[in-house]
C-alpha cells in the first residue's frame, strides 16, 4: 500500500546529519514512529518526501534546512538578565528552559551565562542543518474514523463513538 493523505503509517527510522552523524534512531528505543499522513503530525518536508512510498523497503529522504527546521534566525538569540532565571543556581550551556515568548511558550536553549546575563537561542536545536532521514516503512494502512476524528493514530481498541469528533 502506498503512503497518501487518511492513511497510518508506521516506520523506523534514522535521522542523520549531513555529516552523517546520527542523531535520532527509532530502533534504537525500539519504537518505530506511527503518524496520520496528511494532518501535519511530523516535519512537512519529511510528510511530502513520504508521499506515494510504499511499504517495500528503505528509503533515503534529504530534506534542505527549509524543508526540516527552517534556517538558524539570529533575532531568535537573544541576551537575558541572569534574574530571569530565579532558583537555578547552575547555568550551563546546552540547557533547555520554557519561556514566555510573544507567540506564547517557546523552549530556549542556553547559550552562555556569567553573573549578570545569559545568553539564549529560540530557534529549534536543528535549525540551520540539511538533514537525511534513513525510513523504513513497516506498515500503511487506512486510518479508521476515530483516528480521521482525533487527526492521529490510537490505540486498536478506541472505537468512534470513545472520541470527540473535532470537526463538528
Amino acid at each position: 500500500m502506498t503512503i497518501s493523505p487518511q492513511h497510518v503509517v508506521r516506520l523506523h527510522y534514522v535521522l542523520c546529519d549531513s555529516a552523517g552523524h546520527v542523531l535520532d534512531d527509532s530502533r534504537r528505543r525500539e519504537e518505530p514512529l506511527e503518524y496520520l499522513h496528511g494532518h501535519a503530525n511530523i516535519l512537512p518536508g519529511l510528510e511530502a518526501a513520504l508521499e506515494g512510498l510504499s511499504d517495500d523497503g528503505t528509503h533515503e529522504i534529504n530534506l534542505t534546512p527549509e524543508e526540516a527546521y527552517g534556517e538558524h534566525a539570529p533575532d531568535l538569540v537573544q541576551t537575558v538578565a541572569r534574574t530571569a532565571f530565579p532558583g537555578v543556581e547552575e547555568l550551563l550551556p546546552g540547557m533547555r528552559f520554557q519561556a514566555q515568548g510573544p507567540d506564547g511558550p517557546r523552549t530556549v536553549t542556553l547559550i552562555e551565562a556569567d553573573d549578570t546575563q545569559v545568553t539564549v537561542d529560540a530557534n529549534h536545536p536543528l535549525a540551520g542543518q540539511a538533514l537525511v532521514f534513513h525510513v523504513d516503512i513497516l506498515d500503511v494502512r487506512p486510518a479508521r474514523r476515530a483516528e480521521l476524528a482525533k487527526g492521529h493514530p490510537l490505540a486498536a481498541d478506541v472505537t468512534a463513538s470513545e472520541v470527540e469528533d473535532r470537526k463538528q
